[in-house]
């Protein structure tokens, strides 16, 4: 089938071609390659998608339907096909001897985006280490025909201005890349260890790519993250601390957004980004309840995460964009799932109440009555926890404060009713 889309003004003007053969829901895929082709700047000027029992190993669509697409090719003005799969070598070589324009694949066009908007020197290594590796393997076949990749979609990376053919070139940069990321992972896994040392609890805020992390990080702690309505908006790390209502601290870790049939480069490339949630002490999954699709997204981010081996840390789900519903309030939630809009900032206390509640128990808020003899038990709780108020009576130091579940042992028989 063929559908025609709404025109605008940009530099690419793109077919987006799939090949429906029952791995997924292909209409819903294009749609995403179609908001992923306008995060990389790319105008969609129309769609094809053929049911085929399988890929065509040459082509991967027909031979046929390529001779279609390529006459509206021609006519539409297009100059960039957009194949909602991953291409071979030889197949990308074929399909653009037929359609005559430039051709790319869904994860050249994912990396594309990732080089546009990664602005650490992490993240801007792990995407050109990711379009290095995903180039070498693409190599084979190509020859000159490479060189048409130089200088437009799928070819933004850091620090190099155009592709570099030459196998051992790429080899030696894959080396020199993988050095210095191995480098920036053990700073990071030095931080996280001094966070564990330190009984800094952490929260990973995951989900779909677009559900609205970084405006939520933004509303409850003024983080200033970038947060736009764009897929991969964020793919750098940002930490904020945050006070919950028992008093404990969290530090909020917000992760690169998720996406349906993430490339496996890409989950390699991202892996130091994503273990922030593999090592979190809850994980926070942010959903787009106005989304058709909201709880498939949830569920394609739950299975991504058990594969980086979260399965056993505790998990809360966040329904977010309750704004562009009506009755949002009447969707079934429990004691593990909340219902917000981080836009108008609603549903922030039954948020934080829940993350609270969730997260392992790692110290306790109570009123203690510590006799005057020892008064060292009120300085330790001091060093290691927090008094929110100290009142002196006749009987001793009465205080509020949250006891490192360590340290309760300083306090039995002080608890009083509150």
């Amino acid at each position: 089938m063929e559908n025609q889309m709404i025109e605008k003004e940009s530099e690419y003007r793109a077919v987006l071609i799939s090949a429906d053969t029952g791995e997924f829901d292909a209409e819903l895929s294009i749609k995403e390659l179609e908001e992923l082709a306008q995060t990389a700047g790319v105008e969609t000027v129309f769609y094809s998608i053929q049911k085929r029992p399988a890929y065509d190993s040459a082509t991967c669509v027909g031979a046929g339907r390529l001779e279609e697409i390529a006459e509206n090719v021609k006519s539409m003005d297009v100059n960039l096909a957009i194949f909602d799969c991953e291409l071979t070598a030889n197949q990308t070589r074929n399909i653009e001897n037929i359609l005559d324009v430039q051709v790319i694949d869904r994860t050249t066009l994912i990396l594309d985006i990732f080089a546009q908007r990664a602005l650490t020197k992490e993240g801007r290594i792990q995407v050109e280490l990711a379009q290095n590796k995903y180039r070498l393997a693409h190599l084979a076949g190509r020859g000159v025909e490479m060189s048409r990749l130089g200088g437009g979609i799928g070819t933004r990376g850091p620090g190099e201005s155009k592709l570099e053919t030459d196998r051992r070139h790429i080899r030696t940069r894959i080396e020199t890349l993988t050095e210095q990321l191995k480098k920036l992972e053990k700073r990071r896994e030095l931080h996280r260890a001094r966070r564990k040392k330190d009984n800094i609890l952490t929260g990973a805020i995951v989900g779909y790519t677009n559900v609205g992390k970084s405006t939520l990080l933004n509303a409850l702690t003024d983080a200033g993250v970038l947060a736009e309505n764009k897929l991969f908006a964020t793919l750098d790390i940002t930490s904020r601390m945050l006070e919950l209502p028992d008093g404990r601290s969290i530090m909020l870790v917000d992760t690169v957004g998720l996406i349906r049939r993430l490339p496996h480069q890409l989950v390699e490339a991202f892996k130091s980004t994503l273990e922030e949630a593999a090592s979190a002490d809850i994980i926070i999954n942010i959903i787009d309840i106005s989304a058709e699709d909201g709880l498939e997204q949830a569920d394609v981010t739950d299975s991504l995460l058990n594969d980086l081996g979260c399965a056993d840390i505790p998990k809360i789900r966040v329904f977010n964009k309750a704004d562009k519903l009506e009755n949002a309030e009447n969707i079934p939630h429990d004691n593990k799932t909340v219902i917000i809009s981080a836009k108008n900032k609603t549903g922030f206390d039954s948020l934080l109440e829940c993350i609270a509640k969730n997260l392992p128990e790692t110290a306790v808020r109570r009123k203690f009555l510590i006799p005057y003899d020892k008064t060292a038990v009120v300085g330790a709780i001091r060093n290691e926890g927090k008094i929110f108020s100290e009142e002196y009576t006749p009987e001793g130091t009465l205080i509020d404060a949250l006891v490192d579940v360590k340290q309760l042992y300083l306090v039995e028989g002080y608890a009083i009713d509150a």
